[in-house]
């Protein structure tokens, strides 16, 4: 058998789970992928936190211990959440050790309701970065306009950063500013870039899912041919935006002082139309220097039947743009699909996150000691 998941990584692309609970820690099976499947590091998300502390017993141990100490809802998130971003940095070291601080790491997201808010934004990544105190982690920050100063004066103080929620190509590239910014600013106040790193997530799958409901309205032949193209051509652009960032004169002075490159992170790789192969989003976005972050059944899809052929990104650039085109013709606004995504993405995890609120706030009462 073909070892799909070895050739990816040989092409550049680096292999991260979409998933991280406390049972894939304790079990070992976080370590086994790490050493089976090439996984070099983990994303998290508030809908991932929620599920993963609603299901099981896993954290009921913790808990207890903190209604014990009556502490805040809030307090107690943060204290399951970091122990596990902590746990899973520690597992993920050799791998950040081994590839320079490049790989191995693991993304812990900032309060979602903070999305809106820069100065609550850059408190609460030092926050998070000082609580897990690992130099394997990256503080996820959303892309939203209050996000971009953020990103800057998160970078600035030599914190990494993941970058979340992008969907469309005008702000990837205020993304890739706001980090080159944050890495100037880091250099004037005498910081080791080499040791800063950041990832751009770009969101694909949902792209698609949003684009192809508007053309199965329209119905015609037109509409039909154009399915299941937008999330590729959307990311095979933002890459080629990449690659003319970080070949500029402004990068160049960067560059000489050892900083990294803001890889692309492809995100929403797990197909959501079963009309589509299921390693759509992993075979046909394969570039040097980029990033995919895969739910569980996605990486194990294109371990068993993935098909690997080199860069399927580099000179589609011209197609792509057609094909983005094409929807527009057909009376589809980009923007407005690209401004709906983020709205919607930031209230997803607005509302796992108060899922996740109320969940545990159940869970500290239910073992909160009696009184006496």
């Amino acid at each position: 058998m073909t070892d799909a998941l070895k050739r990816l990584s040989e092409e550049g692309v680096a292999i991260w789970l979409d998933d991280l609970s406390r049972k894939r820690i304790t079990s070992g099976n976080l370590a086994e992928l790490i050493d089976q499947q090439h996984v070099v590091g983990v994303t998290t998300n508030p809908s991932i936190f929620q599920k993963a502390i609603s299901q099981g017993d896993g954290y009921d141990q913790q808990l207890s211990d903190l209604a014990a100490r009556r502490v805040t809802v809030e307090e107690a998130i943060r204290m399951i959440t970091t122990a596990d971003v902590r746990d899973a940095a520690d597992i993920l070291r050799p791998v950040f050790d081994a590839t320079q601080g490049q790989d191995g790491r693991v993304s812990i997201e900032v309060d979602p309701r903070l999305a809106h808010n820069t100065k609550s934004t850059v408190a609460e990544a030092k926050q998070l970065a000082w609580l897990v105190d690992r130099p394997n982690t990256l503080i996820k920050i959303p892309a939203t306009m209050a996000g971009l100063p953020a990103i800057t004066e998160t970078i600035a103080r030599g914190i990494s950063v993941n970058v979340t929620l992008i969907f469309s190509l005008e702000r990837y590239r205020l993304v890739m500013d706001a980090y080159v910014a944050g890495l100037e600013k880091a250099k004037a106040a005498g910081l080791d870039l080499s040791k800063i790193h950041s990832v751009a997530s770009f969101f694909v799958s949902r792209v698609d899912a949003e684009i192809d409901k508007r053309l199965d309205a329209l119905g015609t032949e037109e509409a039909k041919a154009a399915r299941g193209k937008a999330g590729l051509a959307n990311a095979r652009l933002a890459y080629q935006a990449y690659e003319e960032v970080f070949s500029s004169d402004r990068w160049a002075a960067l560059d000489k002082a050892q900083a990294n490159k803001q890889r692309p992170l492809w995100a929403s790789t797990g197909v959501k139309d079963p009309a589509y192969k299921d390693t759509l989003y992993v075979e046909d976005l394969v570039a040097p220097n980029t990033v995919n972050t895969m739910p569980e059944a996605t990486l194990f899809a294109a371990e068993d039947h993935g098909n690997i052929t080199g860069d399927t990104v580099t000179g589609t650039y011209e197609q792509a743009r057609a094909e983005l085109d094409a929807v527009e013709k057909l009376g589809i606004s980009y923007d407005e699909v690209v401004q709906l995504l983020e709205d919607e993405g930031v209230e997803k995890f607005e509302g796992a996150w108060n899922d996740l609120l109320k969940s545990t706030e159940a869970e500290l009462q239910r073992l909160a000691p009696s009184e006496g």
